[in-house]
């Protein structure tokens, strides 16, 4: 096999390792890790992911699949192998103890603790090959890697309004500006969040349940952490005090500290609703590192804009976004979009 025709077998293989590592949990302080073990010529003979925080890592729980040794095996991963002691051994060590001959991974670990697998597996005698398919390993873990480099959650800010900008109409009715599918999507999108973030004008106006739902109105298997931004007291009787977990509440005068702690609670993926001031107050600064604009059909004009003053003063200024994504939804438009200084984290 020629270095070239090898190379294209490594990224078909990271690619496929990529498909099994989104069967494990996006939510929680882990990254999404997946492991294909192959024989010489390329076939593979046990596949592993990452099934949450405490269960085996990938490559463990791949060698656990393999039916005989893996000695002269090529373990392809997703992610450098770890190279620490959590709640888990290094995989790292394990892949050295199972006598794989050749690692190959796609990105880096950038943990402090955890990082420098590949040096210890290449001072066993171990090949090991880095940054196949790093690109679309890159963006598989965009929101883990940006919430591990920045040390806070990763923060998306969503919102539906008119094509027009408008988030509600002149007397403040919003419900529904969108259909049933950019809905839908919505509660897909909390599932898949550690904690959902909205204003206490949002809760007092509208009473909130912030729950992720199925079509049929079911609770999906995760819901996201309730957190409310503001001073005013939620009322005993508000749909979020009979959410299946905690409220949390903020005052909403450091959005940092706030951000801090949550990220100090294990809290990795935030995602952000409610009303204009919300969410101005999260791209103003700086802090969104994803939008979701959900665009209706329809035009609504009146004061009611989806955003706040965000400091732009002059179109020189303009905070310049990368749109990642452009979706149908129904009769509506998904917009996904992050700002030009996040592309390619």
């Amino acid at each position: 096999m020629t270095p070239d025709e090898q190379h294209a077998q490594h990224e078909k293989l990271m690619l496929h390792a990529l498909s099994l590592a989104s069967r494990g949990p996006i939510t929680g302080g882990n990254p999404q890790v997946g492991c294909v073990l192959v024989d010489p010529a390329g076939a593979i003979l046990a596949e592993g992911w990452h099934r949450g925080a405490g269960t085996p890592h990938a490559e463990v729980h791949a060698l656990s699949r393999l039916n005989g040794d893996a000695t002269g095996l090529t373990a392809i991963v997703t992610l450098e192998p770890c190279n620490h002691h959590g709640h888990t051994g290094p995989c790292s060590a394990a892949l050295i103890t199972a006598g794989v001959s050749r690692v190959v991974f796609a990105l880096s670990d950038p943990g402090k603790d955890s990082g420098g697998g590949s040096q210890r597996l290449r001072e066993a005698g171990v090949d090991v090959i880095g940054g196949v398919a790093a690109a679309e390993a890159a963006e598989f873990l965009h929101s883990w890697l940006t919430s591990n480099r920045l040390q806070r959650p990763h923060i998306t800010v969503k919102w539906a309004s008119s094509l027009d900008g408008r988030a509600a109409a002149a007397d403040g009715s919003s419900q529904w500006i969108t259909g049933t599918a950019a809905r839908q999507h919505v509660h897909e999108q909390r599932a898949r969040a550690d904690a959902i973030v909205v204003g206490t004008g949002t809760v007092l106006a509208d009473d909130p349940s912030l729950t992720a739902r199925g079509d049929a109105g079911e609770l999906l298997e995760w819901q996201p952490q309730p957190v409310v931004l503001g001073r005013r007291e939620i009322p005993a009787e508000a749909k979020l005090r009979s959410h299946p977990r905690a409220l949390q509440q903020f005052d909403g005068s450091d959005l940092n500290s706030a951000l801090a702690t949550l990220f100090e609670q294990g809290i990795r993926r935030v995602f952000v609703e409610g009303g204009p001031t919300i969410a101005s107050a999260f791209i103003a600064p700086g802090l969104a590192d994803e939008l979701l604009i959900y665009l209706a059909p329809k035009l609504l004009g009146g004061p009611k804009v989806a955003l706040n003053e965000l400091g732009v003063s002059t179109i020189a200024e303009a905070k310049e976004l990368s749109i990642t994504e452009f979706r149908p939804l129904g009769n509506d438009v998904l917009v996904v979009a992050r700002p030009v200084t996040m592309t390619g984290d």
